[in-house]
């Protein structure tokens, strides 16, 4: 008896250490410089992590008639789960994984909170957000920069007609303060 209760005490170790930070830096905190702002990483399993941005962000103006066309700066709250697919291979081929540095698939939910302002000669104002799917890279040094970028569609919402419209994020900065973990060079 006291040998199943060991087999299961080592077996359930060992899912453990299986599940949580075998490639995933258990959580680093960036500075970025192009979307002045900070970020938050922290691992959730073997390969994906969840991703908190709060920034001035870069974005489509979603209320404009030609939103593709239309930018501004708002501020954001951006959610990603990612989930990086590379880990191993890159690890295998002799490349870095520090700091979270892979490939990633993310559901991405973003929501802006904009002052009230004019749209092609009408009032808009309240805030407005995006629920989507993005494809990014991430790529981290070990000086501590760092940069990923992703791109998607998603579904915007707010005070106009909502619609599916390009995701694009850009992210540079530094790592100023991380966890390791990642048994990557």
């Amino acid at each position: 008896m006291q040998k199943l209760f060991l087999l299961l005490g080592l077996f359930s170790l060992q899912l453990t250490l299986a599940q949580f930070g075998k490639n995933c830096e258990l959580r680093q905190f960036k500075i970025n410089a192009i979307n002045p702002g900070v970020e938050y990483e922290m691992a959730l399993g073997v390969n994906s992590t969840l991703d908190l941005r709060v920034a001035w962000q870069a974005s489509i103006e979603p209320a404009s008639e030609n939103a593709i066309e239309d930018y501004d700066f708002f501020p954001a709250i951006t959610l990603q789960n990612r989930y990086y697919h590379n880990f191993n291979g890159r690890y295998q081929r002799g490349r870095q994984i520090y700091g979270n540095s892979g490939n990633y698939l993310a559901p991405s939910v973003a929501v802006f909170s904009p002052d009230a302002r004019l749209v092609d000669n009408r009032p808009v104002d309240g805030i407005h957000g995006y629920g989507g799917l993005v494809y990014g890279i991430q790529r981290s040094f070990n000086s501590g920069f760092s940069f990923s970028i992703d791109a998607g569609a998603g579904y915007y919402v707010g005070p106009f007609r909502g619609g599916i419209q390009p995701i694009i994020n850009l992210s540079i900065g530094w790592i100023v303060s991380e966890k390791r973990w990642c048994i990557g060079r």
